[in-house]
């Protein structure tokens, strides 16, 4: 058996193409993601990959629509997300394939 700790890993993400990670893995990434309150994320599109995301705890709009815990909800290849954290925000994210670089901000 291994033991790791989140604290580890990069912003949450544990699983995927990156280091550290419990499984080095080109076929996806996962990651327990953490954003506080009116956290000023980008908005943003990846060209390559989808995002399947499971909102845990909190409250967040995410492209105009109010989500709460329990949603899932799925950001195709090149839809803009544009989340605003209503409240501090647990999200569970698989985003396949795992290509790291695969972030667009939009200005």
């Amino acid at each position: 058996m291994k033991i790791y700790s989140l604290k580890e890993m990069k912003r949450g993400w544990f699983i995927g193409d990156f280091n550290p990670s419990v499984l080095r893995t080109s076929d996806f990434e996962v990651g327990l993601l953490t954003h506080k309150k009116n956290e000023v994320w980008p908005i943003h599109v990846h060209k390559l990959c989808i995002e399947y995301n499971l909102l845990v705890e909190g409250r967040m709009t995410i492209n105009g629509v109010s989500i709460s815990p329990g949603t899932i909800f799925v950001i195709d290849k090149n839809e803009i997300s544009a989340p605003t954290f209503l409240e501090d925000c647990l999200i569970l994210c698989v985003k396949t394939p795992s290509i790291p670089r695969d972030k667009y901000e939009i200005f």
